[in-house]
């Protein structure tokens, strides 16, 4: 990906990264420290960061994506992931701004696909350290993904029958909003259900 408006904003999340301690985002689960920088999985795709980008998949990222891997490192804390209690996006501070969209862009996107997801859900966990959600009772199926390390997004559905149609739905793990502003949060869930419709039709 050539360079985007994006650039400078990417590589100012990198330099806030490197001019200081890292010792925190080393530990991170799944991250891994290198000569340059640090490895990880974004997506499910590799993905390195360095001060001169962030890489996935062997490529320069100066979209959106690599503007999520940079706020991650940039916002990197000690505190560990808590799944539960799920939290729907509308409960997170500050999230009224981007409700409209989040609904459209993360959870509408993938109602036509529901049943296809479900058919090829075993993918989705291969690739983006998936599992069943077992406390989601009364759906139809649910999982839980970890885009990024120390996010987790739980989707649950319902396949459409003669009653209602095919829905989708999005939670953040409990302190999701340690890990990341809101608006990076957003862009988060929008990505990983784009990346679920890229392994399903793959």
């Amino acid at each position: 990906m050539g360079e985007t408006v994006y650039a400078d904003i990417i590589r100012g999340h990198l330099a806030d990264v490197f001019r200081g301690d890292t010792a925190i985002l080393a530990s991170y689960p799944g991250i891994r420290p290198t000569p340059d920088g640090f490895e990880l999985t974004a997506f499910g795709q590799p993905c390195r960061i360095s001060s001169q980008g962030v890489f996935i998949a062997g490529q320069p990222d100066w979209g959106p994506r690599g503007i999520i891997v940079g706020l991650l490192a940039r916002h990197a804390v000690s505190d560990v992931c808590i799944e539960t209690p799920w939290r729907a996006f509308r409960e997170l501070p500050d999230s009224a701004p981007y409700v409209g969209a989040f609904r459209a862009h993360t959870e509408q996107i993938l109602v036509p696909h529901v049943q296809k997801i479900n058919t090829a859900k075993e993918k989705v966990f291969e690739t983006l350290n998936g599992k069943d959600a077992s406390d989601t009772a009364g759906c139809d199926f649910s999982f839980l993904v970890y885009p990024l390390p120390k996010i987790a997004l739980c989707y649950i559905f319902y396949e459409a029958d003669e009653d209602f149609s095919a829905s989708a739905t999005c939670l953040f793990s409990s302190n999701a909003n340690q890990f990341m502003p809101i608006d990076g949060l957003a862009d988060v869930a929008e990505y990983t259900s784009k990346a679920i419709l890229d392994i399903v039709y793959e």
